[in-house]
């Protein structure tokens, strides 16, 4: 089996809040997303979605994943999509960094897999370790008041697990933080998730401030060594996020012993190749993780669910539903939030199908 094309659309995602909004005054309103398909001779193609978080989150940005896409797409073309190995190593050669570019590509493959074998992916990663996976709900970013009263209401549709959006003033987060933990029951999980926004000073006094709560601090600074000063700083658990962009960056924070916690995204560590290693990885080590993405829709959401579902319970710490969070459908078969809880379909590959006609010509199209 060889590529025989690579396709892209650029999709809008509004939101059905509004806006999203993290630390330090960033927000989003209508996200970018990019769907990919990855065709071949043998008639089978592939769906990926790649959605950054905006620009200022992590370094990428939703036009590079199109740019990045035209610079590395022809050198795939007659390479076999079923070798992930080689068509990473490729991919790597072809162009230095920029995980994100390669990871739509990558689960496009894993899905073209998954229809040749007739398995769906959870299967393929691993087996289905889990039936029903655990949701978190994030709390955009606003005032205490504010993020209470969505807490309470997201608590009402089932969810248990909350990801508070904090890194502003300092001040102001030790309110939100107090007033989020104060309407949760003791058996809800509250993550205090300041996306690198503290400088390490802001970061100590939260700490010290909420040592009585039962909340997990995560990402509080933009470093690693900044975050490692914290965690030595607190006995509240701890979760890192944006600095956990790869296997090396994950062995050296366990020689550390840095986290309690990983936030793993598939996007940003480069696809389902390399979050399955990372996956491992942890469970080896004993380290739960958040599985999910940067941002998306319903094939996003789909590829969160399989390698979620195919993660022993005890070390999935919590998964995304990204598709709940927007307006705009893009695929037959997704998985769909029920009481606080999302599994996959037994369909082969990601089990979605996209649809294609409703996103307009191909931005970009490789042949």
């Amino acid at each position: 089996m060889k590529i025989t094309a690579i396709k892209a659309w650029q999709v809008d995602l509004p939101l059905v809040e509004g806006r999203y909004s993290w630390s330090n005054g960033n927000f989003v309103e209508v996200f970018d997303s990019t769907i990919v398909a990855v065709e071949t001779d043998a008639g089978i193609t592939g769906h990926a979605e790649c959605c950054p978080l905006g620009s200022a989150y992590l370094p990428s940005y939703a036009a590079g994943v199109r740019a990045g896409l035209a610079e590395i797409g022809p050198k795939l073309i007659g390479r076999d999509p079923t070798d992930l190995n080689g068509l990473n190593r490729a991919m790597d050669a072809a162009l230095r960094g920029h995980p994100y570019v390669k990871a739509p590509v990558d689960i496009a493959c894993w899905d073209i897999l998954g229809k040749l074998t007739g398995l769906p992916l959870h299967t393929l990663l691993g087996g289905a370790a889990q039936e029903h996976i655990t949701l978190y709900r994030a709390i955009s970013q606003q005032s205490p008041e504010a993020m209470a009263a969505k807490i309470a209401g997201y608590r009402a549709e089932g969810y248990t697990r909350f990801q508070l959006k904090v890194g502003g003033n300092a001040d102001e987060d030790i309110a939100r933080i107090r007033a989020a933990r104060e309407i949760l029951a003791p058996s809800d999980v509250l993550v205090a998730d300041a996306n690198t926004g503290w400088t390490r000073a802001e970061a100590a006094r939260v700490v010290a401030a909420v040592a009585d709560l039962d909340v997990y601090i995560e990402q509080p600074c933009p470093t690693y060594a900044e975050c490692l000063s914290i965690r030595r700083r607190t006995a509240r658990p701890f979760v890192l996020d944006e600095v956990m962009d790869d296997a090396a960056m994950l062995v050296r924070g366990l020689a550390d012993d840095a986290m309690d916690v990983i936030n793993l995204k598939i996007s940003k560590v480069g696809g389902l190749t390399k979050a399955r290693l990372m996956r491992d990885l942890c469970v080896a080590s004993g380290i739960p993780m958040t599985i999910e993405d940067t941002w998306g829709g319903d094939i996003a959401t789909a590829a969160i669910a399989h390698l979620a579902r195919s993660t022993p319970a005890e070390f999935c710490f919590t998964a995304t539903d990204f598709n709940s969070y927007v307006t705009r459908p893009l695929a037959e078969g997704a998985p769909r939030r029920r009481d606080g809880f999302m599994t996959t379909s037994e369909a082969p590959g990601l089990g979605i199908a996209p649809l294609v006609e409703g996103f307009g010509p191909p931005a970009l199209s490789i042949a």
